[in-house]
């Protein structure tokens, strides 16, 4: 081709390089405008409250008196939380927090455990080894996670009580297990739901038993719907205040019951510098844990709602 277009004296044809398709779109659109200053206003509507916290904890209690809520502190002082975790009066006690940290750590580890290894079980029953009744009892789980708490307090005070476990942590590890179960089960059948039918089917073709099927083909597969199932137990059962005050007994409260008698002490005037520090202490755990793994908590989701 080049030969001949040389020997004749003319020059090869060119193909054109000028863009074809759409061209981009300018990136602030009135569309995109709108939706970054909505996310904006409600971002800062929820950290607002958290910074005056912050910002008031690390001020001395004449500067939060005489200055401005909203400024930031003359001088930072870490006083307010090391008398928030180890000496803040709960009552007559004045322990501080920490009593209360250990005692929420005692009771969400093993309620979160039992009860998203239960539910795990339910939901992986309920969508591959489907039996008489099953979804009478689905139906009772999902009806009985609508009913408030304190339509059931009474009973169960009964019951723990018949128990001898009443006024104790184990008490409170009983009925988060208990509450817990029906969402999350709900939950876990929705996401097995999901998976592909053909890899249980293969697995039965091979074989394998109930357990086998679940350890070595469900679980690996469901580590976001774990994820979800996680933040939703820790956040649940950490910011539990009513189950915690019933059932635990004045020696076991909880983190969020141990707050909320320091924020309520009538003990000497309030020291607002030391209520926001107990107020951030109690909460960091939750908050660390969702945005360690908040991608695979949003993953989770939409994969728990892809079937019902």
């Amino acid at each position: 081709m080049s030969q001949t277009a040389t020997m004749t004296g003319t020059a090869p044809a060119t193909a054109t390089t000028e863009p074809s398709g759409p061209r981009p779109k300018p990136f602030f659109t009135p569309k995109r405008i709108i939706i970054y200053t909505t996310l904006v206003f409600f971002s800062l509507y929820f950290l607002f409250p958290l910074y005056v916290m912050v910002v008031t904890s690390f001020k001395t209690m004449p500067e939060i008196r005489f200055g401005n809520i909203f400024a930031l502190p003359s001088q930072v002082t870490f006083d307010a939380w090391i008398k928030a975790w180890t000496s803040a009066c709960t009552g007559l006690t004045c322990e501080g927090l920490a009593p209360g940290f250990w005692n929420s750590v005692k009771i969400t580890i093993p309620s979160t455990i039992i009860s998203i290894f239960i539910a795990a079980v339910n939901g992986y029953a309920l969508v591959n080894w489907r039996f008489k009744g099953s979804e009478v009892f689905f139906a009772i789980l999902i009806f009985g996670s609508f009913v408030p708490y304190q339509v059931f307090l009474y009973p169960l005070v009964i019951i723990t009580r018949e128990l001898g476990i009443f006024g104790t942590l184990q008490a409170v590890i009983v009925v988060h297990t208990i509450f817990g179960m029906p969402l999350l089960t709900l939950i876990f059948r929705n996401y097995f739901a999901s998976l592909p039918v053909e890899l249980f089917k293969a697995a039965r073709v091979d074989g394998a038993g109930f357990w086998r099927i679940f350890f070595e083909i469900m679980l690996p597969m469901s580590l976001p719907i774990f994820v979800v199932a996680l933040i939703l137990q820790v956040t649940g059962i950490w910011n539990d205040f009513l189950f915690g005050v019933v059932f635990a007994g004045t020696q076991n409260y909880p983190m969020t019951v141990q707050l909320n008698n320091i924020v309520n002490s009538a003990q000497g005037t309030p020291e607002y510098n030391v209520n926001m520090a107990a107020t951030v202490l109690t909460g960091l755990v939750p908050l660390i844990i969702y945005f360690v793994s908040g991608k695979l908590f949003v993953r989770g989701v939409a994969a728990g709602a892809v079937k019902g």
